[in-house]
């Protein structure tokens, strides 16, 4: 490219900034319909020694599973063009990453070198021969990395409550007293649905007053 972007980075051009970012939404867009497809990618791992070949087995994410969308801007009439596209929201959240690590994580970048040259160095390392340090190489990974968990806490993950982490819960959260309400109100609400006898309960009560 020839239009230079921002001064304190004279080799990033804007021609080749805003070709990165389109590249980088089709290649992440394949990228994600092709791996989508095995376990070992959208299940997750809860034994470090699991692999490709260790044949994981989950309830995936419904992010993960196909939908089909009606595009509201092709005219029904146009029969010549498809009207509905078959994919998976994943992919629409991937987009929105690539987007991210193409035009906001840069500036990571762009501002690690104007912290350079305000101490006059050329690198905060010189641990990778040519790359400088550590630092140089991952200073817009750091941005990515936030905004990646936090766009995965908020809008992709599913929170699942077991059996086990709600008495976990329970037990380290609750004082003994907050407890018996618990058993208390859990079992009012078993006799309401019919499934113990509402003498279970006056037994119970009787248990917990001692």
């Amino acid at each position: 490219g020839r239009t230079q972007l921002i001064k304190i980075s004279p080799k990033k051009t804007v021609e080749g900034f805003v070709g990165a970012w389109i590249f980088t939404i089709i290649f992440a867009f394949g990228l994600s319909n092709i791996l989508m497809r095995y376990k070992y990618f959208i299940c997750p791992v809860n034994n470090l020694g699991a692999n490709v070949f260790t044949g994981l087995e989950c309830d995936p994410n419904p992010v993960f599973l196909p939908h089909t969308y009606q595009l509201p801007f092709i005219p029904p009439n146009w029969t010549h063009l498809p009207t509905k596209i078959t994919v998976a929201p994943v992919q629409f959240h991937i987009m929105i990453f690539a987007t991210f690590a193409s035009l906001i994580a840069p500036f990571g970048g762009f501002f690690a070198s104007g912290l350079k040259r305000t101490f006059n160095i050329k690198d905060f390392g010189d641990s990778i021969p040519g790359h400088g340090g550590m630092t140089d190489r991952m200073d817009c990974q750091f941005i990515m990395g936030f905004f990646a968990y936090m766009y995965y806490q908020s809008f992709i993950a599913v929170y699942k409550a077991s059996v086990g982490s709600v008495i976990e819960t329970a037990i380290t959260g609750l004082t003994p007293e907050q407890q018996m309400e618990v058993v208390k109100g859990l079992s009012k609400h078993l006799v309401n649905q019919g499934i113990i006898n509402p003498k279970v309960l006056e037994y119970l009560g009787e248990q917990l007053r001692r």
